[in-house]
């Protein structure tokens, strides 16, 4: 290989720094990981810090939770990756003391410890927090479905079901009438095919049986699916595209973009989120009041109006379905509120006046008409029925209030994307295709809470570096 940059050979003596420490340089992130689970106190976290009196000793849990955060900063969720890594990686060399832990007992650690792991996490974030990085005390709220340890074709829904059973009706049938076209024929070999198309029947009816055992799970269950690997995975409709697996929701600061507060859910949509999720962020953050920015899919009269009793502010705009406008009538937004006098006046300038209160869905609604409606010349481009009726919930003037303040500030929409999408992108890189690797929400929620501590150690490592972060953990 003459004239190309050449290697020392194989068998030449080098001499190896003395000390493994001469390895680690000051800026590297190894060093950040030691501290920072030096200075948690594990025994207030739950973990199991004192020994047992007889058996072979076990590893202290310093040891473990330093070799999962530091996987987790450098892609390696696997039990058995990890095992390979602490026999042959410096940096874990000098971050275990060389003890290197079997997969069993990896992974056994992650599965055992999952509420002081997630305690780990929100420890992090406390130190976030005591440096400041929250100030503006303004987060962007969304929901990322991740994909769980269950096949499509392990999951049934009640159309998967029904679909399923019309198939095996059609393919019953269609063995039926080949059965009866060879009973007809009578032709040599006619016995054997005939005992081959029963033996299909039979298994298909089986399976029909199993089907039928599926439905009755499925109605039994909270979220009426049934998934075979990871029973609490349910499939979700995601980027044109169905998941089978989990909602995180996750709460981003909009100065610094790190993950304030997170929650691992199996529910395929959004409107029931945003209350307990700023709530998290608020309380994680200690401030009186936050600003809270989210998309349509968190539009809920009841979770805006508990925010706003609570002291958040929230932006976000309404969902926009109305059938009148598809329709090429006039919009509720065509008639003017009159609050003094508790009517609407409608395009035609009559007054729909209040008729009654009635309780909806869960949701108290007033109802609101005028008896001139049958002699409206206008009548024809606002409704089809005999009154133009419209519905006022009791949170309205709460959500007037939201609108109004997105219209005045449409430019918050631009900063939750620049904000939350972002630490999703990532993480999901991070896990690669597969995502999660563990089972069952509990576990997922344990996973979960790793990914956002090995991103917000990165985030804060990049904003003051790891110097200044170990010195900050010291102090």
């Amino acid at each position: 290989m003459k004239g190309f940059i050449e290697g020392e050979a194989r068998s030449q003596a080098t001499l190896f720094p003395e000390r493994i420490d001469d390895y680690i340089d000051e800026e590297n992130p190894v060093r950040v990981v030691d501290v920072f689970v030096e200075s948690l106190d594990l025994s207030v976290l739950n973990f199991k810090t004192i020994p047992a009196a007889t058996g072979r000793p076990a590893y202290h849990p310093a040891t473990l939770l330093k070799l999962y955060i530091y996987g987790y900063l450098n892609r390696l969720q696997s039990s058995r990756r990890l095992e390979r890594e602490a026999g042959r990686n410096v940096e874990l060399m000098w971050l275990l003391g060389r003890l290197a832990p079997d997969f069993k007992t990896i992974a056994d650690f992650r599965k055992n410890n999952g509420k002081a792991i997630r305690s780990v996490c929100k420890e992090f974030v406390l130190i976030c927090r005591k440096l400041e990085l929250f100030t503006d005390a303004f987060v962007a709220i969304d929901g990322s479905k991740f994909k769980g340890v269950n096949a499509s074709k392990r999951n049934y829904t009640k159309v998967k079901i029904k679909q399923r059973l019309e198939k095996i009706d059609l393919s019953i049938a269609r063995y039926l009438g080949q059965i009866a076209s060879a009973d007809r024929q009578e032709l040599p070999g006619t016995a054997e095919k005939t005992k081959q198309l029963k033996a299909k029947i039979a298994k298909l009816h089986k399976e029909v049986d199993r089907l039928n055992q599926f439905e009755k799970q499925r109605l039994a269950s909270t979220g009426k699916q049934v998934s075979l690997t990871d029973p609490d995975t349910r499939a979700m409709s995601g980027s044109g595209r169905t998941i089978i697996g989990y909602n995180v929701q996750a709460a981003v600061d909009a100065k610094n973009h790190l993950i304030v507060g997170h929650k691992v859910t199996n529910v395929g949509h959004d409107r029931s989120a945003l209350y307990d999720t700023a709530l998290l962020a608020k309380d994680v953050i200690g401030t009186e009041t936050l600003e809270v920015v989210a998309d349509r899919g968190y539009y809920n009269g009841d979770e805006i109006y508990n925010c706003e009793q609570s002291q958040i502010t929230t932006y976000l705009p309404k969902v926009k379905t109305s059938n009148n406008l598809a329709k090429g009538l006039f919009d509720k937004r065509d008639f003017k509120w009159v609050a003094k006098d508790n009517e609407y006046e409608c395009p035609a300038g009559e007054r729909l006046i209040w008729r009654c209160t009635v309780e909806e869905r869960g949701k108290i609604n007033s109802k609101y008409w005028s008896s001139n409606c049958p002699n409206c010349l206008m009548k024809k481009r606002c409704t089809t029925g005999i009154n133009r009726r419209v519905t006022r919930s009791e949170h309205e003037e709460v959500l007037e209030e939201v609108q109004k303040r997105i219209e005045r500030e449409p430019e918050r929409m631009d900063i939750r994307r620049e904000t939350v999408e972002h630490p999703f992108g990532t993480i999901k890189s991070w896990m690669g295709y597969t995502h999660f690797q563990m089972r069952t929400l509990k576990h997922v929620s344990t996973e979960m809470s790793l990914h956002v501590l090995a991103y917000n150690l990165k985030r804060v490592m990049q904003i003051i570096g790891a110097v200044s972060l170990v010195e900050a953990m010291r102090a």
